[in-house]
């Protein structure tokens, strides 16, 4: 059999393959062959002035305010590999990456791209995953394998009023695809307060077959004491009241036990698949809440699904007398899937105000 490139592994890595390399950046904006460093005019031209075309001409790009800038038009079959991006991170929650397969007109993939590469706070941390790459000073990589049959374009909206610099390069196959081969979808939401008594939806509305495979959350505590008791339930096909799937608590769901708490502190952790890679505590002044960074990644154990699926989350923490007490705390989720299309719209996203990490 031909070997189409798909499914990259160290198990797979010797395979030959006519699968065809490219990459688009701001110095090869079509990915085409043969026509990187060729700009003449970009953000580095001024510093490249005594040397010219080939010297880093075209690093970045602008993203003007309130509009929309278009990173890459691909035309398939093919698959994306690789994105690597870097922009301000005071701009992670007023930036929005948009994905779209197959000419379809609603995207599937409308996330804030902070939260895409689990740092929703807007304050630089690690992640060390398979699928997610954060490396210093706020360097995004992003490896979930993006198939298309006809069409790829990916968008970066910029929701503030404000230009932000964007540098960016995504890598790609083109290749052949399999009849079997899901698209690739993220939705973000935001619970900010969480009602009272209420859960936090992560998930909904989503009809077809296929495959949830991750989840990340940006929760601030609005409270004292322990929050995170809250179960993770997954509603599969049909599932009423009473869900398939249901975890045992927060801090287990993200692989981790017992509050995180090592020598009475909470330890973060960041591994292939699941990570409590960010704390941000008080800092005594205008500082007041403790905020969290956690990602599980469902790559190893995808859940899958025939015909629809919803995923929520409890905020439970404690009360008096050893009773469970239902929070208020600021939740942000950013759930990760693949499906057969076609897909439901995203909820809005919201104004720029509603995106705001304060």
């Amino acid at each position: 059999m031909t070997f189409n490139g798909l499914g990259m592994g160290l198990g797979n890595l010797s395979r030959v393959s006519n699968a065809k390399t490219r990459s688009i950046s701001p110095e090869n904006f079509t990915g085409e062959k043969g026509k990187g460093a060729m700009a003449t005019e970009g953000t580095g031209a001024s510093c490249a002035r005594d040397l010219g075309v080939g010297w880093k001409i075209s690093p970045s790009v602008w993203v003007e305010g309130n509009q929309t800038f278009t990173m890459a038009e691909i035309e398939g079959p093919g698959v994306i590999q690789h994105i690597w991006l870097t922009c301000p991170p005071e701009r992670w929650r007023s930036l929005v990456i948009n994905m779209y397969w197959d000419d379809e007109k609603e995207p599937s993939v409308r996330v804030p791209v902070g939260d895409f590469f689990a740092n929703g706070w807007c304050e630089r941390s690690n992640v060390n995953s398979l699928p997610i790459s954060v490396n210093p000073a706020g360097g995004f990589n992003c490896y979930w394998e993006m198939p298309f049959r006809k069409t790829a374009r990916i968008e970066m909206e910029n929701m503030s009023h404000e230009n932000v610099v964007l540098y960016y390069q995504i890598d790609y196959a083109l290749t052949e695809i399999p009849e079997d081969a899901a698209y690739f979808h993220a939705q973000w939401r935001r619970s900010n307060p969480l009602k009272f008594k209420e859960v936090h939806t992560i998930l909904d509305g989503v009809k077809g077959r296929g495959h949830y495979v991750g989840t990340y959350l940006a929760w601030q505590v609005n409270s004292n004491n322990w929050w995170g008791e809250g179960e993770v339930k997954f509603y599969l096909d049909g599932d009423g009241e009473y869900p398939t799937i249901c975890g045992t608590g927060t801090e287990d769901y993200f692989g981790g036990a017992w509050n995180w708490d090592m020598n009475n502190q909470y330890t973060t952790y960041s591994t292939p698949f699941l990570g409590m890679h960010q704390v941000i505590k008080p800092d005594g002044l205008y500082r007041a809440n403790q905020r969290f960074g956690m990602y599980r990644w469902h790559v190893m154990d995808p859940i899958r699904f025939e015909e629809e699926l919803k995923v929520t989350i409890q905020a439970l923490g404690w009360r008096t007398h050893g009773r469970y007490y239902p929070l208020r705390d600021d939740i942000s989720s950013t759930a990760f899937w693949y499906q057969l299309e076609p897909h439901a719209p995203h909820p809005s996203l919201g104004s720029v105000d509603d995106l705001e990490v304060v």
